[in-house]
């Protein structure tokens, strides 16, 4: 894990180390304007398709973030694992829980619920315990001081204030094994949190598709800004292009399942629009359909082209639509 370098200027009044690190921010958002229009222009189109497209785009992009994420934080948690995991609870023998659990809180913050400036402790699932050592400092007192300082950022773009939130958040005293994935979460929740993504539709901005490089910790805010503008573009490019080819693919699987009967065939396609990857065992669980119907139909989505088999073993197979 790279060591976060405390930009903060010495002193000890804490108010002007405040007013540096903000005007320190506020000059980085001044020098990259002219890209910060376009990332928010590129969530305000995403908003828009998802806004446009079923409910279960929202779960599908998270539960990809949520994997990019795990693995930029190094836990390393693939599709088909969180997918059994959040469907079924369904883990290996080999596998952290923790990080499950993890992975799997990020996947419920990014679907939905009161954002991170509500309530940080309960967005977090953070409280502090009850046998506490009385040098500690309260979980309540830093994570309201980070919350103050994110208000006195109130004049800056939600993207940008996302992205100084993200880079001030260990300098906050809120780091703990697994920081960094609450960290991105919450920045992830922040920058799509005004203007008119923030009525649904995009209920997050993707940091990590295609790669966690803006969330880099190094340079000056300059710096930073300009790399968490460059992946974020990258992130909503792969968001928007991957639900264009999920939309093409949901109207071709239509189209040929048309001729089968039964409550069966629409409820798998829906299932597979909304996750992305299903094993049999989760799409009976969450089509209510009998193991034999799903099985049935698997078979025959294979055969013709709509789905592809990815794990390439005898058991515990997983499928994914095709291209």
């Amino acid at each position: 894990m790279e060591v976060e370098p405390d930009y903060l200027p010495p002193g000890t009044r804490a108010e002007l180390r405040e007013t540096a690190v903000l005007d320190d921010w506020r000059k980085a958002e001044a020098g990259n304007a002219a890209r910060l229009a376009r990332v928010a222009g590129r969530i305000g189109a995403l908003d828009d398709r998802l806004h446009r497209g079923p409910e279960g785009w929202r779960h599908r992009l998270a539960m990809m973030e949520a994997a990019d994420l795990s693995w930029f934080v190094g836990d390393r948690i693939g599709p088909d694992r969180l997918a059994l995991w959040i469907s079924m609870r369904l883990s290996g023998v080999q596998d952290d829980t923790a990080a499950l659990a993890r992975v799997g809180w990020a996947v419920r913050r990014l679907t939905g619920g009161p954002g991170p400036e509500v309530d940080l402790s309960a967005f977090l699932d953070r409280r502090d315990p009850e046998n506490m050592a009385d040098e500690a400092e309260p979980f309540a007192d830093r994570a309201g001081g980070w919350l103050d300082l994110m208000e006195q950022a109130a004049d800056l773009h939600p993207i940008t204030r996302a992205c100084m939130g993200f880079h001030l958040w260990s300098l906050a005293g809120l780091g703990q094994h697994g920081d960094r994935m609450e960290a991105a979460v919450t920045a992830a929740r922040i920058a799509a949190s005004e203007g008119p993504n923030s009525n649904g539709g995009a209920i997050f901005a993707p940091l990590a598709l295609r790669g966690a490089g803006g969330l880099r910790a190094s340079g000056p805010p300059a710096e930073r800004l300009e790399r968490w503008l460059e992946g974020m573009e990258t992130a909503c490019l792969t968001a928007m292009r991957h639900l264009d080819d999920i939309a093409a693919w949901s109207a071709r699987a239509e189209t040929m399942m048309a001729p089968l009967s039964g409550k069966t065939p629409p409820a798998l396609r829906a299932v597979l629009t909304e996750w992305p990857v299903v094993s049999a065992p989760m799409a009976e669980t969450l089509t209510g359909a009998s193991r034999a119907a799903v099985q049935r139909n698997l078979a025959w989505m294979e055969t013709r082209g709509l789905i592809r088999e990815v794990t390439g073993q005898g058991r515990y197979r997983m499928w994914c639509a095709t291209d």
